[in-house]
């Protein structure tokens, strides 16, 4: 990724990184940490104090670690895409893949209506990579085996002195601090209030709370900024990279990343295109879609899918004793099981949907700080009027009528 920016004139921080622990609570998992970094034989230093405002008990630094705005950087990817003859396709979402070869890739635009004839588009292709948060295709069960995460930033001004290096806890409530530069000065950015997708009651608590962390240690912050993110926790706490199904070379995975999609996004396209091209990179075999090492996430994987069947229950049952209209800002699931509907008000408008995701038959909870549905079982999230963000889901919720 350096050389890449280094070659392309693309701008960068080195900073130091800390994975620090909040209390005295969290020092053995920061302990941990740095056994970890030892063992992969990273220079690593265990600090006992830090020039921070926040809580800091101790931690794990690591000097001069890359720091790196990914808009410039998959701005630079398109750029050298399209220099070598590669096409970048926008406003379309890929809902199928079929075929054996060549593998025939079926587009909607997001763009029209669902339904409609002529917003559907077909590429071929002898190989395909699924690289869409979690696999739009749910042969190889991915989504039975990850845990859909959503998480928070804030962006700040901040009156004097900002920190500079880069700051992650090991316990909770996870805090992630670092600044960002931009023309008119340095920003502070502000992490944390994470939560399994659809599984918070009101996530815009968790975050109003982020907000009033930062207000504290850094009196007189304004917030300037605001944003979430989806990532994907695997069982056995690696990515997976590789066929989608066992010894299927033509239609590879890219998936489960857990927060740390800017090198292991990297490290994944560097193992599938040498899969690809025929290269060898031994490393690789640690990211391997179907591999022994899942063995150790079984126990995982059987709790998590216990979770998603309780969920499933749950959802179906809970909406018989929901009453009442949502207020500005909020969404309700009521009804019995056979008249279910999901009504939210946002910016004075009343939208009416079928609260049932149409992936597998999960009830909807409605995300209360980004003003969307989101499902419990594996992540899938829609817009107040049922329109799709995110998968594994490939159409929206129905409109009630």
């Amino acid at each position: 990724m350096l050389r890449h920016c280094d070659e392309h004139g693309l701008s960068y921080q080195r900073e130091d990184d800390h994975a620090y622990a909040q209390n005295e609570k969290g020092l053995g998992t920061a302990r941990s940490v740095l056994a970890a970094c030892k063992e992969a034989g990273l220079d690593a230093q265990w600090v006992d104090e830090a020039d921070v405002p926040f809580p800091f008990a101790g931690g794990v630094r690591l000097r001069e670690q890359a720091q790196i705005d990914p808009i410039p950087f998959l701005s630079s990817l398109v750029a050298e895409l399209e220099k070598h003859g590669g096409t970048l396709l926008q406003g379309v979402r890929a809902t199928t893949v079929s075929g054996t070869g060549p593998l025939r890739v079926s587009l909607r635009r997001t763009a029209e209506a669902q339904d409609t004839r002529d917003a559907q588009h077909t590429v071929t292709a002898q190989k395909v990579v699924l690289a869409t948060g979690t696999p739009v295709l749910d042969r190889g069960f991915f989504f039975a085996r990850m845990e859909a995460k959503r998480s928070y930033c804030l962006a700040f001004d901040v009156p004097g002195d900002i920190t500079r290096s880069m700051y992650l806890s090991v316990d909770s409530p996870t805090r992630s601090v670092r600044y960002a530069p931009t023309p008119t000065g340095d920003k502070l950015i502000v992490g944390g209030a994470g939560h399994t997708v659809g599984r918070a009651d009101h996530p815009k608590n968790a975050v109003t709370e982020l907000a009033r962390w930062a207000a504290l240690h850094y009196p007189g912050a304004v917030q300037t900024h605001y944003w979430s993110a989806q990532d994907y926790h695997p069982i056995d706490e690696l990515p997976y990279v590789g066929p989608l199904l066992p010894k299927f070379e033509n239609l590879l995975v890219a998936t489960g990343f857990d927060k740390w999609g800017m090198t292991n996004g990297v490290a994944a396209a560097l193992a599938l295109s040498s899969r690809i091209l025929g290269g060898r990179m031994d490393w690789a075999a640690a990211f391997a879609s179907w591999s022994p090492h899942e063995l150790s996430g079984i126990p995982t994987a059987l709790q998590l899918n216990m979770q998603v069947g309780l969920h499933l229950a749950k959802g179906w049952v809970a909406p018989l004793t929901a009453s009442g209209e949502p207020e500005e800002g909020q969404g309700i699931v009521s009804g019995a099981p056979w008249r279910m509907t999901a009504t939210s008000i946002v910016d004075g408008v009343t939208r009416t949907v079928s609260p049932v995701c149409p992936h597998l038959g999960g009830v909807v909870t409605w995300n209360d700080s980004d003003l969307a549905w989101e499902c419990p079982l594996h992540g899938s999230r829609f817009a107040p009027d049922g329109a799709l963000i995110e998968g594994p889901a490939t159409r929206g919720l129905t409109p009630s009528r």
